[in-house]
């Protein structure tokens, strides 16, 4: 018996030596794909991505564009070994001077005093009356659209520009301000997106500079000297540092400007008729401190740039002997005339300005005031250029120019940074928070309203060419128990004599730097917040505090005597 159990067990040993061969079979090749996998896990990839493909070119000629640290969607051209920029990219993202006038077919670029005309396909141009040739087409129609030689605008903009190949790309710099930059602290490479297993876009040298436009937890997204914007691991990167660019090319801006080396202290005077112009004795009568006047002469009133004119050379002849210069004052205002159809047409701009020139030389007014208002963004392009070229006649004639503008906060396609230049006076239309639109009742400029308009300007324009308009009127506003809201203007006197008719409880408003008055009269709530002494001495700290060049007032007579002193204060 003992014998046959050794044998029974002697078989099952035999029979279980397989399975246990295969088990550690499994359990070997088990371990060996856990280990694969991990190491096919944390070894990065070397697949590569084609930068055509990153950069989504199509066409053979397509020339990618890198406007300083973002990839443009838009697409250049190369043509016979030229790089060309597409005009809207030009005009809309790197604010150049250029501008095609549609009546005239021909590229416009306003220097100083003269403007450029450019044929399409032409490699010539007049400069200064000198026929200057390039060894290119300077401007070039493709498929409907305008292009312009990359070398050119390097020469009439403050930009510098390097075409790479393989695949073809523009690299344009025209923000000359400090950014942040990393640099490789070994040889490593820029990925499409943060991880090792995402294609290589670039192989990066050790101590190669890129600028910084995102730090992650792991990764950091940069964007290469070439044109790449990619993921960089960032143990393989320096610690940040400020870079300042540096423009070294030689184009400059050479915009002179007739700014005064003393403070505006401007006062708008409403003149709509003859009559008016005669009022002038009695209307500046108890005026002082103003060294401006600005009277509302001038409409444009038709679309071929017609105009017509209140100038007389009376009023600024006793204009002058009071010590006050006169900028004419020009307007938009005829509802009859379109502001597009106007604008956009080259004869009819140049018949405003010959117009307007002639009107100041007879008359022998100092300076033009541009006060066109509710311009849309289609009609803000237009503008722009009228603005380009009518600087030039103010500045070829002697004749200082400014310009009106409603606040920032409503109208940030103005372009004020271009006025700054071409422009002596960028004036800050401050009050109108609330007009006679207005669904809720509220003031015509709050404090904190007037300094958000302040510093959104001076973002744009030198403080040197900064007024800010303050109103002299206040709205009586009633609102109705249907939930109606109107409003009327009113001086400062009548605004009192409101206070007074309606025994109005006024008292300060600290948030609106104001007084507020309210009453209820048959059922109806009266508001006011008023535009008095106290308010405006409030807004002409912000003009000292911010150091602007003056102060420009809306409108003469609407004002009481006492305020002039009070803004004297704050603008010698």
């Amino acid at each position: 018996m003992a014998k046959k159990s050794r044998r029974r067990r002697r078989r099952r040993s035999s029979r279980l030596a397989p399975i246990l061969v295969a088990l550690l079979l499994i359990i070997l090749v088990g371990a060996a794909g856990v280990i694969t996998s991990a190491i096919r896990r944390y070894t990065p990839s070397d697949a590569r991505m084609d930068l055509a493909d990153y950069y989504q070119q199509g066409a053979a000629n397509e020339l990618s564009l890198v406007l300083q640290d973002s990839i443009s969607t838009s697409k250049g051209k190369i043509e016979d070994g030229i790089a060309y920029i597409p005009y809207q990219v030009i005009t809309e993202e790197l604010n150049g001077r250029f501008y095609w006038d549609q009546e005239t077919q021909q590229m416009l670029y306003t220097l100083p005093t003269e403007i450029m005309e450019i044929q399409p396909e032409s490699s010539s141009y007049t400069r200064e009356g000198e026929t200057v040739t390039e060894n290119y087409p300077i401007v070039r129609q493709i498929d409907g659209e305008y292009y312009i030689a990359l070398d050119f605008l390097e020469q009439y903009m403050k930009i510098q520009g390097t075409v790479y190949e393989n695949p073809a790309r523009a690299v344009i710099l025209y923000k000359w301000e400090s950014v942040r930059t990393v640099e490789s602290s070994k040889e490593t490479q820029v990925r499409y997106q943060g991880g090792i297993k995402s294609p290589i876009l670039k192989d990066v040298e050790a101590g190669e500079q890129m600028i910084l436009l995102e730090e992650l937890d792991n990764w950091s997204r940069v964007m290469t000297e070439d044109g790449i914007d990619g993921y960089v691991e960032n143990s393989a990167l320096s610690s940040a540092k400020e870079t300042e660019y540096t423009y070294t090319g030689s184009y400059e801006e050479n915009f002179t400007s007739l700014t005064r080396d003393h403070k505006i202290n401007l006062a708008w005077h409403q003149v709509t008729s003859e009559a008016a112009n005669q009022a002038f004795a009695a209307d500046t009568q108890n005026m002082t401190g103003v060294n401006v006047i600005s009277p509302t002469w001038f409409s444009v009133t038709s679309t071929q740039g017609n105009i017509s004119s209140l100038a007389s050379e009376d009023y600024v002849r006793q204009a002058h002997e009071k010590g006050l210069e006169v900028w004419g004052l020009i307007d938009n205002f005829n509802e009859n005339v379109s502001t597009l159809e106007t604008l956009s047409v080259r004869s009819a701009r140049q018949h405003i300005i010959d117009m307007l020139i002639s009107e100041a030389k007879r008359v022998d007014m100092d300076g033009i005031n541009v006060d066109f208002e509710s311009l849309t963004e289609e009609e803000a392009v237009h503008f722009i250029q009228f603005i380009r070229e009518l600087s030039v006649a103010c500045r070829n004639n002697g004749l200082v120019l400014s310009i009106d503008n409603p606040v920032p906060q409503y109208t940030a396609f103005y372009n004020r940074r271009e006025q700054g230049i071409l422009a002596d006076y960028v004036i800050i239309m401050g009050y109108d928070e609330h007009t006679v639109g207005s669904e809720t009742a509220g003031s015509v400029a709050s404090l904190p309203f007037v300094e958000e308009g302040i510093t959104q300007t001076l973002s744009e324009v030198p403080k040197e060419k900064v007024i800010n308009g303050v109103p002299f009127y206040t709205r009586l506003w009633t609102e109705a128990n249907n939930g109606t809201v109107t409003s009327e203007v009113c001086s400062m006197d009548q605004a009192d004599a409101y206070v007074e008719q309606y025994g109005m409880e006024v008292y300060w408003n600290t948030d609106m730097s104001q007084n507020y008055a309210e009453a209820t009269v048959d059922n109806k709530v009266l508001k006011m917040w008023l535009e008095d002494e106290e308010s405006l001495e409030e807004k002409m700290k912000l003009i000292q505090e911010y150091d602007l060049a003056g102060v420009a007032e809306w409108k003469l007579g609407f004002q009481r005597d006492d305020v002039w002193a009070i803004i004297s204060k704050y603008v010698q």
